[in-house]
């Protein structure tokens, strides 16, 4: 390990869409930047529906341009009761057009979007990649400093905390998270089908959690299935025939005949909410900074609109002369972002929440919401 120590202006940790889109735009906006982590051990089978104010920031930082092809369009969402309940809600179906757009959203694969991102990042000359373990994260009055296993030490007056829910940085700068777990699993898995989607997502809520099926280009499709824990270890560890035939019920085979294709994740349910999002020159996003459920699309946008948000008050103040880490920006950041996740979350955990009681009174008012 060596012991030299590099300046810049910015540290991002932490190398997932929300981390690289934090370092693409900071960099563009003239700030020198570094992006530092590891790549996952193991890599990510799922999607993500990204809606209008995502794609209009990745359109902005030129990244979406390098990967709108391989994403499909989510013109239809359809939400079906299939609770067997007493008090059940009636199918709903939006259609984007009804309120002027082309789409509600687009959904593509994590790994394609990470793609896509560090082909943007690897162009922009004010940023440099370092993948390399981040051992430690300390943190001063006028600066942090990132200690990596085999490249040295970086400093610079923000630290950006993208290293998901078992954050180093969030440590670092003494902050506490709120944690509460739900008894689910999420079951992740994309595959083929032989009847079209018609670029319709179509979200089932079952018993034990979501069901939903969401377009990839093609008779191809992702899935998040929630479920009991051992449950949804019993079915991940079903072989592909079985598996795609469970998905196949589950669905009612609304797209004909399925094949599960090669890789599976699961997910254990639980919300997850820092006390701050930006404190001791550190600010937090995606996973960092908050964890929900799967349902609506939420997590991975509220992400990215977490890096959207830093970028734009530190090049601001940068532009300004003023300090890019201190604790006017990291109040502002505070501010800026706490009502959106925290507004999101209610949301997500309410409707969640609902389809785990047997209370009629609560089955009824989610009836009537939906």
């Amino acid at each position: 390990m060596t012991n030299d120590k590099r300046a810049f202006q910015a540290i991002v940790v932490g190398g997932g869409p929300a981390g690289l889109t934090a370092a693409v735009a900071l960099a563009e906006g003239g700030i020198a930047t570094v992006l530092a982590g590891k790549k996952p051990a193991h890599g990510d089978n799922r999607t993500t529906a990204l809606l209008a104010s995502s794609v209009t920031a990745l359109e902005t930082l030129g990244v979406w341009e390098l990967c709108r092809e391989r994403s499909a369009p989510l013109r239809f969402l359809r939400i079906v009761d299939d609770t067997g309940r007493l008090w059940r809600a009636p199918e709903v179906k939006f259609d984007a057009e009804e309120i002027g757009l082309e789409a509600f959203g687009w959904n593509i694969e994590n790994r394609v979007l990470v793609e896509a991102l560090t082909r943007r990042a690897q162009a922009l000359t004010n940023l440099t990649l370092i993948e390399d373990e981040v051992l430690g994260v300390a943190l001063a009055d006028d600066h942090g400093a990132v200690t990596l296993a085999h490249d040295g030490t970086l400093t610079a007056p923000l630290i950006v905390g993208a290293d998901n829910r078992r954050s180093l940085t969030r440590e670092a700068a003494l902050i506490d998270i709120d944690e509460r777990r739900y008894p689910q699993t999420a079951l992740t898995v994309c595959f083929r089908h032989t009847r079209p989607h018609h670029d319709t997502s179509t979200e089932f809520h079952t018993p034990s959690g979501q069901c939903t099926v969401v377009p990839l280009p093609g008779n191809r499709a992702s899935l998040v299935w929630v479920l009991g824990p051992h449950v949804a270890e019993e079915i991940a560890a079903l072989d592909d025939a079985a598996l795609s035939l469970d998905i196949e019920g589950a669905t009612h085979s609304i797209l004909g005949k399925i094949a599960v294709e090669p890789g599976r994740g699961l997910f254990p349910l639980a919300i997850v909410t820092a006390s701050r999002f930006g404190r001791n020159r550190v600010a937090l996003v995606g996973e960092a900074a908050h964890v929900i459920p799967p349902v609506g699309a939420q997590g991975l946008n509220l992400g990215l609109r977490d890096a959207a948000t830093i970028a734009e008050l530190a090049i601001a103040a940068h532009r300004d002369g003023h300090d890019i880490g201190g604790e006017l920006v990291l109040e502002r950041y505070e501010t800026m972002r706490r009502a959106d996740v925290g507004s999101r979350t209610v949301a997500v955990d309410l409707l969640n929440r609902s389809l785990l009681t047997d209370l009629l009174p609560v089955q009824g008012a989610r009836g009537l919401g939906l």
